[in-house]
């Protein structure tokens, strides 16, 4: 900005030097040799504008640079603390699409577009209050037609700017789409729906191309007319003094300097226009992105003294309620349950009980509404969440795998382990075998989620991770489902060994993982219907008695 003003100063005085080397050559009929001085100075003048107008070009650059790699930054951050909770009811392709070619339109914004707002009021305020002086006339008809520009530029830019916001939204929506069917290809190609997602990609397509003309239309009109305007308004000033020059009102020179300087007050506000467009995208990408930072999250940190638990975990839940915004439900009602230190508890119920629930609140992607969960007394929401969750080691039932060898997948549970401790970890889990049968062992890639391992062996990776984090609670969720008899014997042997002296939470749908656990705790409709072990429970033909039933009568 301030490169920008220094700037400006420079080309006053090159047009003022310029003005004078004019008016004494051809005026006053003077030598090379007598404005010799005039034109070291005027070169002068001309090298120092250069170099301002670099200066401000790197400046800006190098601001607008920052700006995004902070921005950058704060939004993964933030969606980071947002959790899955959010992600999930959000496009992926679109939060990529922000959070990447989003923020790369900023660059225009924050780069050319705000410092060119701001030169484009200091600027010819700085040129007219120099005319004023010595031209008072041509300064009153510059301040009075500049302010045409800006207002034809609200009045054709409000317009563009509402056909921006479609497009930005049309392109979210073409990306997200994109990666959908890039993910799905499989499942598109098996069930041959290949031509039909051709024509949704094509119409996909076609709607961001309209969307686009529209915004160039009237991005070629906004410039045409502000061009027409400024060019008018410099004609104007020309006739002025043309007429005042003939009538013998002006002298040659300050009307010569005027004549150069009304371009000069005219190109800052000529540039905002030109820079309006792309910054006009860079707003509409900005508002989709602080839309996201805007967002509270749905936990909160605890402070920061509280920092350790030690030893063992019992947790104990007290009066646990949750509802996700969406819903009206509560997902969870009015759960009280200890989880002893050491024990291991079968969270068992029909789809939609609340154990995915149950185990978003004791991952803390998301905080209860009512009640408390409490770590060896302590509330949870005391911790700060990342010390919260070093306590924890979860195995999902679909491991998420990232593009990455064997080694950085497991190494993402600690990764200060030495190769060595990720080597136990894998012979722990029962990874040695097929991890010595891939082409470059634990340096193999394994592509996007894991492609090409199968799923017994991605589960094997995720048993892995929780070997080397070792944390001193365990939360497995399904982790024996969808495999073949092989795979599970062999995850089953691992999993005994990591559940020892642990205090574990398994969440399963099929009975035969929970049968030895020290209670099994029966969800139904939010709500905790009963807890006990295996045989108590049958016994008392309730919610768990009848689960057992409809699994036993299932055919294999």
């Amino acid at each position: 900005m301030a490169f920008g003003v220094l700037g400006a100063v420079a080309t006053i005085a090159q047009m003022a030097l310029l003005s004078k080397v004019v008016d004494r050559v051809f005026l006053d009929g003077e030598s090379l040799g007598q404005v010799g001085t005039l034109l070291l100075l005027l070169l002068g003048a001309i090298v120092l504008r250069s170099g301002l107008l670099w200066l401000r070009e790197i400046s800006a650059q190098r601001g607008a640079i920052y700006v995004k790699s902070e921005l950058r930054k704060q939004l993964f951050t933030h969606l980071m603390h947002l959790g899955p909770g959010y992600t999930k009811g959000e496009r992926t392709g679109e939060l990529v699409t922000t959070a990447v070619e989003g923020i790369e339109r900023l660059d225009a914004y924050v780069g050319r577009y705000l410092p060119q707002m701001v030169l484009s009021a200091l600027i010819p305020l700085l040129v007219a209050a120099y005319v004023l002086p010595f031209d008072w006339i041509s300064a009153a008809l510059l301040l009075v037609s500049a302010p045409a520009i800006p207002v034809l530029m609200v009045l054709v830019g409000s317009h563009a700017e509402k056909r921006m916001k479609r497009q930005w939204s049309s392109l979210s929506r073409m990306s997200a789409h994109f990666l959908d069917v890039l993910q799905g290809l499989s499942t598109i190609k098996a069930f041959g729906r290949g031509a039909a997602e051709r024509e949704k990609v094509a119409k996909v397509s076609e709607d961001f191309r309209e969307r686009t003309l529209e915004v160039l239309r009237y991005a070629f009109l906004s410039g045409f007319v502000l061009e027409f305007v400024a060019t008018l308004s410099i004609a104007l000033v020309a006739v002025a003094l043309g007429v005042r020059l003939l009538i013998g009102s002006i002298a040659f020179a300050p009307a010569f300097l005027v004549l150069l300087l009304a371009p000069e007050f005219f190109r800052p506000l000529r540039e905002l226009g030109v820079h309006r467009h792309t910054g006009m995208e860079g707003k509409a990408a900005a508002e989709r992105i602080f839309e996201i930072l805007d967002t509270p999250a749905p936990v909160s940190s605890g402070p920061a003294e509280v920092t350790s638990l030690g030893g063992r975990l019992e947790i104990e839940l007290g009066d646990v309620e949750y509802t996700y915004p969406e819903s009206g439900q509560p997902a969870l009602s009015g759960i009280n349950l200890t989880l002893p230190a050491g024990s291991c508890t079968a969270l068992v119920g029909r789809s939609g009980a609340g154990k995915s629930t149950l185990v978003n609140l004791l991952m803390r992607f998301v905080d209860s509404e009512h009640g408390r969960i409490s770590a060896n007394g302590i509330p949870i929401a005391d911790f700060p969440v990342e010390i919260w969750r070093e306590n924890l080691a979860l195995v999902p039932q679909r491991p998420y795998l990232f593009y990455g060898t064997v080694l950085e997948n497991i190494r993402l549970a600690r990764p200060e382990a030495t190769r060595e401790e990720v080597e136990r970890a894998a012979e722990l889990a029962g990874a040695t075998e097929f991890i010595g049968r891939l082409p470059q062992g634990y340096d193999t890639g394994i592509g996007e989620r894991g492609v090409r391992l199968s799923g017994g062996e991605a589960q094997r990776l995720a048993i892995a991770r929780a070997f080397l984090k070792d944390a001193p609670m365990l939360i497995m969720d399904e982790s024996t489902s969808s495999l073949d008899p092989e795979s599970e014997r062999l995850i089953g042997d691992a999993l005994e060994v990591l559940m020892r002296d642990r205090t574990v939470l398994v969440i399963a749908h099929r009975l035969n993982t929970i049968y030895r656990a020290d209670q099994i705790a029966v969800l139904d409709g939010g709500c905790l219907v009963e807890t006990g072990t295996h045989a108590e429970l049958i016994q008392s033909g309730g919610p768990y008695a009848r689960l057992v039933d409809t699994y036993n009568r299932t055919p294999a």
